[in-house]
């Protein structure tokens, strides 16, 4: 299907993991709040936007997330209960197409090019999902809707929180003109610099230059960014994508020094990692160890087995392997453990006959 023919929305979740204990919990409404560990090594999961407001975001350290908000709670994340209201929000998408590509539990993007409920528009659609995602789970969403997943990525963050942006197909190389460089998808905080350097601040200015000239200073991604400035973007909506691993990890407050004390915090990771694989029907072969220490160098270590298991004590048996193979000469920060290389299932997918109506934007 042609480019101007596609009909993408990105649905986003406001705030998620907040949300969801927001909404759990009504005596942490409105107040600032983060997911995550409040301790001087912990990190922030998710913030509100009460949060927000103080400079608290995702990935910054616990210390200073205090340090910015005095008054942030912070409470311990609950993936099993956003996995739950997760698989809610997706069986919304599927009442309006088969196209749905997951990025997380709290965004996915969906190919409406074709809809079965013959609707008028897809930013009608985009409208209905936000609704009842919000009459279902009391939660809100924010949504971009336009021809490719970029456009719409980058538009369902304009009017969050709980509005939505659609892009159509004339006006996208304007959107994209205006668009700050760092806003690009590829273009990173070094690549950023480095157009900076040659005047590139903005769409506008990244267009004015070659393709030749791109793939001389830029490599291969040279033609990704002559590609995406002008509104072409080929990737398609995957849905079905399976996870390659599910995993977790612990950072400590204090460090932990050698092979017992290490073990100790494993086997409560292991059974982290049972939980998961089995709340998402998973099986692996392949156990993998994280180790980070004090020094922040990291190391990964993993064993493959001849059979597929989701059972704690066979995942612990590996993983008490490879902490033993090793020489723990330093402290540990870090601690983690993944699997992987999982069954391979073959799905059949029965569609019932339906009435499909392409429409305008």
């Amino acid at each position: 299907m042609e480019a101007e023919e596609r009909k993408i929305i990105h649905v986003d979740m406001d705030a998620f993991y907040a949300s969801v204990e927001a909404l759990d919990d009504p005596d942490l409404r409105g107040k600032p709040l983060a997911v995550g560990g409040g301790g001087d090594r912990g990190v922030v999961s998710a913030a509100s936007y009460e949060a927000r407001k103080y400079g608290v975001r995702s990935a910054m350290s616990g210390k200073l997330a205090r340090r910015k908000c005095p008054e942030l709670i912070f409470v311990k994340p609950r993936f099993e209960r956003y996995k739950e209201i997760s698989d809610q929000i997706r069986a919304i998408f599927y009442e309006y197409t088969d196209l749905v590509e997951p990025l997380a539990l709290d965004e996915a993007f969906l190919d409406v090019s074709e809809n079965i409920h013959n609707h008028s528009s897809a930013t009608e659609i985009a409208q209905e999902i936000r609704q009842k995602i919000f009459e279902t789970t009391g939660l809100t969403a924010s949504a971009g809707i336009s021809i490719n997943k970029f456009t719409a990525k980058v538009a369902s963050d304009i009017n969050k929180p709980n509005g939505q942006k659609t892009i159509k197909p004339h006006e996208v190389e304007k959107f994209l003109e205006q668009l700050p460089i760092g806003k690009f998808f590829g273009v990173g905080k070094v690549t950023a610099q480095k157009m900076h350097s040659w005047g590139i601040y903005n769409g506008h200015q990244l267009k004015q230059h070659s393709v030749e000239f791109l793939n001389a200073n830029f490599g291969k991604s040279g033609q990704h960014y002559y590609n995406i400035v002008r509104g072409i973007q080929h990737s398609q909506v995957k849905p079905h994508r399976e996870r390659k691993s599910v995993g977790a990890e612990r950072t400590f407050s204090e460090n932990l020094i050698g092979h017992e004390a290490a073990l100790e915090k494993l086997s409560k990771i292991a059974d982290t990692i049972e939980r998961r694989l089995k709340a998402s029907d998973k099986k692996g072969k392949t156990i993998t160890l994280k180790v980070k220490f004090s020094d922040f160098q990291q190391i990964t270590r993993s064993k493959t087995i001849n059979h597929l298991t989701a059972d704690k004590s066979e995942i612990f048996e590996v993983i008490s392997e490879l902490v033993m193979a090793e020489d723990f000469k330093k402290s540990i920060r870090l601690l983690g453990i993944s699997i992987s290389n999982f069954e391979e299932k073959v799905i059949e997918i029965i569609k019932p006959k339906s009435n499909q109506l392409k429409f305008d934007f």
